[in-house]
């Protein structure tokens, strides 16, 4: 049994384990739900102040929230007025450059008409002067032409007033006269003459030839050549080229040069200088009026090669000087052999006779008298023989033996 106590009046009651289980389970559960009462007031005071404080800093937050969104309303419409003036600026910057680069244009468009007028006015001034030039060119040309044809003309005329015989003379004294005339202002030191060695059976006309410093620079070999019109048999220019040929290398001429009135028609000839070296090597044919300018171009061309000419002139000259001290030499080593050849014989000649018979004396003294005879003789040209002798026709070697004789003393 159980005792409970009343705490209102304080009896006390007694009651068995089942009943004590029912009234403690009846007390817990009023205690349980008074606390659980109490509990849910605690939680709904708390909850409505919780929620209390959480709509007040909700409205904070949102206040905050709706401050900035002011502050950035008010810095987004700052900046849009910032924008609409930028924009303002940019137009009236647009307005401002499009109206300079209009005035550019139509400046740069005016300076352009101008330089196209006057370009315009320089294609006008350029036409009118290569017109003017056209015409002076054609008046020129025309007058070459004429001055061509009065020049075939005169030829043709001044082969009909030859005789036959004369037609070649003539040219040659054509040339002659005009060479002579230049003689003593051009070529004052110059070899002009007419060819008369025939001993090859053909000779040329003229021989030009000119010298520096005693080396021939230039030399020319000249043929000249016209007929008639009313010749039967008309030669060509290269009916002669090969004689001439022969001519140049005959009298050893580096150049030859035809001097021709032949094919007085042909343009080749008419048009200038003729270079026929494809066929014959350094040979040219020419018109008489380019006689003078073929030498004075020929001759120029020599001179430059002047200083060429003479350092090859004096390696010739060494050699040659060189060449004559190697005779000179040879032939004494062999006049010398041969006498010591010589004597040697006549001495074994001598010791046989000796050695064979007494009574060969006189022809052993004569054969001792013979080998001294010639010992005397290769004695006296080794004792003759000389630096002087040996460099007689090479005074370039005779000059490099009194050199090492000086260095000597």
């Amino acid at each position: 049994m159980k005792e409970i106590k009343c705490p209102n009046c304080g009896e006390v009651f007694a009651v068995d384990e089942t009943g004590y289980a029912q009234i403690a389970r009846q007390v817990r559960d009023i205690e349980f739900d008074r606390e659980l009462k109490r509990r849910e007031g605690e939680y709904e005071q708390r909850k409505a102040g919780e929620l209390k404080l959480a709509r007040m800093e909700q409205k904070e937050a949102y206040d905050r929230e709706l401050a900035a969104k002011d502050v950035q309303l008010v810095q987004k419409e700052r900046e849009l007025e910032q924008l609409k003036a930028q924009i303002m600026g940019q137009e009236t910057e647009k307005k401002l450059a499009m109206s300079q680069i209009a005035q550019e244009k139509e400046k740069e468009l005016a300076e352009k008409t101008a330089q196209i007028l006057e370009l315009q006015n320089r294609i006008a001034g350029k036409e009118t002067e290569n017109e003017l030039k056209k015409q002076s060119l054609v008046r020129e040309y025309e007058a070459q032409l004429k001055q061509k044809d009065e020049q075939i003309e005169y030829y043709k005329d001044f082969k009909a007033r030859q005789s036959t015989k004369m037609v070649g003379e003539s040219l040659e004294q054509h040339c002659l006269n005009q060479f002579n005339a230049l003689r003593m202002t051009a070529f004052p030191s110059a070899y002009f003459e007419k060819d008369n060695d025939a001993r090859s059976g053909s000779k040329g006309d003229f021989i030009f030839r000119e010298k520096s410093d005693g080396v021939e620079f230039i030399s020319i070999m000249f043929e000249m050549k016209n007929e008639m019109d009313e010749t039967a048999t008309k030669h060509k220019n290269e009916d002669f080229l090969k004689e001439l040929d022969k001519d140049r290398r005959e009298k050893k001429c580096e150049y030859a040069v035809l001097v021709s009135l032949l094919e007085i028609d042909n343009e080749l000839y008419n048009n200038g200088i003729v270079d026929v070296s494809y066929r014959y090597e350094k040979m040219y044919v020419i018109r008489p009026q380019f006689f003078i300018p073929m030498i004075t171009l020929l001759r120029n061309a020599a001179l430059n090669s002047l200083g060429y000419r003479r350092e090859l002139e004096l390696a010739r000259h060494q050699q040659v000087d060189i060449l004559h001290f190697e005779e000179n030499m040879n032939a004494f080593k062999d006049g010398f052999a041969r006498n010591y050849r010589i004597a040697s014989d006549k001495f074994k000649t001598a010791i046989d006779e000796i050695d064979k018979t007494i009574t060969h004396l006189q022809k052993t003294k004569e054969a001792l008298l013979s080998s001294e005879n010639n010992l005397r003789l290769a004695n006296n040209k080794a004792e003759d023989l000389s630096i002087k002798k040996l460099t007689k026709n090479a005074p370039a070697v005779r000059e490099m033996f009194d050199e090492l004789k000086k260095d000597d003393e």
